[in-house]
C-alpha cells in the first residue's frame, strides 16, 4: 500500500530531516564535509535534507554516528517536538 504526499508518514519523514540537518549543523559540518564522512557525495546529503531521499535504519546510524551523535539521542530529540 503506497503512501500520499498528505499521509501522516511523510510529516514525520520530514521531521526527520529537520533533525538530522540540525544535528548536522550543530556538528559543525558542512554537506560536503558530513558527506565524505559517509564515503557519499554531497547530492545525497543534500536529497535527504529536502526529504526527496528516504533514509533506511543503517544510513541514520551512520549520519547520527558521523555528526558525533546516536540515534538514542536523535529518537529523543524527535520525542520531545
Amino acid at each position: 500500500m503506497g503512501r500520499t504526499r498528505n499521509s501522516p508518514w511523510n510529516s514525520q519523514r520530514l521531521r526527520l530531516c529537520k533533525e538530522l540537518r540540525a544535528l548536522r549543523l550543530s556538528a559543525g559540518l558542512h554537506q560536503e564535509e558530513l558527506a565524505m564522512k559517509l564515503g557519499a557525495h554531497q547530492s545525497f546529503v543534500s536529497r535527504y535534507e529536502r526529504g526527496e531521499r528516504r533514509l533506511d535504519l543503517f544510513e541514520v546510524h551512520a549520519i547520527c554516528t558521523a555528526c558525533g551523535s546516536s540515534m538514542s539521542a536523535l529518537l529523543k530529540r524527535l520525542e520531545l517536538e
